[in-house]
């Protein structure tokens, strides 16, 4: 059973207890000791408030005395009926575990799947980005915050992006090809695997799958080995733009470069701005907003929304928001958002729904839903990976320099450790020199094709260096 279904399972175990209670309505004791307390309290406080707000329950009562009862006839995941119901767009690759929408969120995605004559063309609004306001306007509740935060910390008082560095090998494929696949990129999951880790394209996709791929890949190690540095600023969002769309547009001048043409959207009757000073200032605005926003997930969030609404690119903007997305996960050491079984349909359907009623309801849980499966897969290699080494991680740029400098010089084995030890001798305090020397000398002994990426070392350069290393 994947933990999909396990999920799954997990909500109608849920449903079918309360159900199948001899009285009308449970208390949140009850329910535990019949899930014979395998869940815990705080997840199953949150499965009940949702439950509540969809309206498959009813809650009466307050603090102590509230009861919970039956509202509606379910099947399976009973949101799965109600989306079906009402015509909304699961996925467009199944998934054992549908996204759980309330039926605000279900009205905007009813909305936008109206035939296209039946909708009214609607340009940008700006009062949609001035209304909000940092710090006091939130599209995300206190409670969706609290549980965001409760599933999402990683390693608070580590160094901005020590966590992301820690998965990086498993970040680059699972962002690179989930973020691929919602623009239709048609490499599997193991072809990303192999293009990213050997450089090794599919045969069967094209040159432009196989770009998409790899821009993400750049994308991704800026974003993580500039932890320090990235920000809601123009040359972070600008240089994010020239990376993910390297050698894919028509006119090589746009890339990392803000729109001076007129775009469409397709599906949608949203006419994106077309005059380039006006694009140039809520370009402006809209990152001066963002970065203002202290709470790292509501600033995701916010990424996800206006960055794409604004289409301030010739093409490329919503890759743009996904990444955008991560940067206050990383700074904040949160575990990323890699848009894991995301469905394409919904995803798209419901950003249409921004771009046409700036309604964010369905974003807003898209985003929850896939961030709560990026947590529990994160949170799971977390737990594999161990401790950092404190000495690593206070030499990690020091490491990285003399092992990519050896690399880069192609050096010969004799040479790399006379290099090494001159290099420690010149930069590392003496007190820490034996030990920077050994930490230096297993880096260079591990390297292979499928860690070199935090070296900022590419596949020509390494295997240029092992032609010598081996001879």
């Amino acid at each position: 059973m994947t933990r999909q279904q396990h999920n799954a399972q997990n909500l109608r175990q849920l449903l079918d207890t309360i159900a199948a209670s001899d009285s009308e309505s449970v208390s949140i004791q009850d329910i535990e000791q019949a899930l014979h307390h395998s869940v815990p309290r705080r997840t199953l406080q949150f499965w009940l408030a949702r439950a509540v707000e969809h309206k498959l329950l009813r809650k009466t009562g307050e603090k102590r005395g509230v009861r919970y009862f039956i509202a509606q006839k379910y099947e399976t995941t009973g949101y799965a009926k109600t989306v079906a119901a009402t015509k909304a767009s699961t996925v467009a690759e199944p998934s054992p575990e549908p996204i759980l929408l309330s039926e605000q969120a279900l009205r905007v995605i009813k909305r936008v799947q109206a035939p296209l004559g039946t909708r009214s063309s609607v340009g940008y609004q700006p009062i949609f980005l001035q209304a909000y306001q940092p710090n006091k306007t939130s599209y995300l509740s206190p409670s969706e915050l609290a549980h965001l935060a409760s599933i999402g910390t990683a390693a608070i008082a580590e160094p901005a992006g020590t966590f992301a560095r820690q998965l990086l090998s498993r970040l680059l494929i699972d962002l690179s090809w989930n973020s691929s696949r919602l623009e239709g990129n048609t490499y599997s999951l193991l072809d990303t695997r192999r293009l990213i880790q050997f450089g090794a394209a599919s045969d069967e996709n094209d040159t432009l799958n196989s770009q998409m791929i790899l821009n993400h890949k750049d994308a991704i190690e800026f974003l993580v080995d500039n932890a320090d540095e990235i920000a809601f600023n123009h040359y972070t969002i600008l240089n994010l733009h020239g990376m993910l769309s390297n050698n894919l547009l028509a006119n090589p001048h746009a890339s990392g470069r803000l729109r001076r043409i007129e775009v469409g959207i397709g599906r949608s009757v949203y006419q994106p701005l077309s005059v380039p000073q006006q694009i140039e200032d809520y370009f402006a605005q809209t990152l001066q907003t963002a970065e203002a926003i202290r709470n790292p997930f509501e600033q995701a969030l916010f990424a996800l929304i206006h960055l794409p609404y604004l289409q301030a690119f010739d093409d490329v903007n919503k890759r743009v928001s996904r990444l955008a997305a991560n940067i206050p996960l990383i700074k904040h050491n949160l575990i990323p958002l890699s848009f894991v079984d995301v469905p394409k349909q919904a995803y798209t359907d419901a950003l249409i729904g921004v771009y046409e009623f700036n309604q964010i309801e369905a974003i807003k849980e898209v985003f929850i839903w896939a961030y709560e499966r990026s947590a529990r897969d994160y949170t799971a290699v977390r737990q594999t990976l161990g401790e950092p080494d404190e000495f690593k991680l206070r030499y990690r740029d020091a490491l990285k320099t003399v092992v990519s400098d050896v690399v880069l010089q192609r050096l010969s084995r004799s040479l790399a450790f006379k290099r090494i030890v001159e290099w420690t001798a010149d930069n590392i305090p003496a007190q820490d020199a034996a030990q920077f020397q050994e930490a230096a000398e297993t880096e260079l002994l591990a390297l292979h094709i499928g860690n070199i990426a935090r070296f900022k070392i590419r596949p020509s350069q390494f295997e240029a260096w092992m032609t010598v290393w081996n001879s």
